[in-house]
């Protein structure tokens, strides 16, 4: 779709989405939203902005591939549930603790590491697969 008003938009509902994305998956502790329904967002983003300016420009956009996206966020969901075992807790037993730093109380969990690996496989995978339509679509 090369139409003017959908190419100057998209720049602009990229952004709105990718930030949208990331207040979804931080809220997702407290209320429905989280990981996978933040990725899917973003994953869209990628889409809409593949659709307006083509493959080649998302591919610019990301820096790294998206497969290496989901994998990279694979490794940090399983590293998630390492520090349970360390304290001698089922695998994936969500761990919190709360350091202060520059004189604030900074709240750390696990689960947060889980939801944040979850949200770059999904952005990951459907980031590729959405390129790989687009791409065969204009063969």
């Amino acid at each position: 779709m090369q139409t003017l008003i959908f190419r100057t938009a998209t720049p602009f509902l990229t952004c709105l989405m990718l930030m949208f994305s990331v207040f979804v998956l931080l809220r997702g502790h407290n209320e429905p939203g989280g990981g996978f329904t933040g990725g899917l967002i973003a994953a869209s983003a990628f889409a809409i902005h593949g659709i307006a300016f083509g493959v080649p420009a998302v591919r610019r956009a990301l820096y790294f591939h998206p497969m290496a996206i989901a994998g990279f966020g694979l490794f940090a969901s399983a590293v998630a549930g390492l520090p349970s075992l360390l304290f001698g807790m089922p695998f994936l037993t969500g761990l919190w603790s709360a350091p202060s730093l520059f004189g604030m109380s900074v709240d750390l969990s696990t689960v947060m590491v889980f939801d944040i690996g979850v949200y770059l496989v999904v952005v990951g995978s459907f980031t590729s697969i959405a390129l790989a339509l687009e791409d065969r679509e204009h063969d």
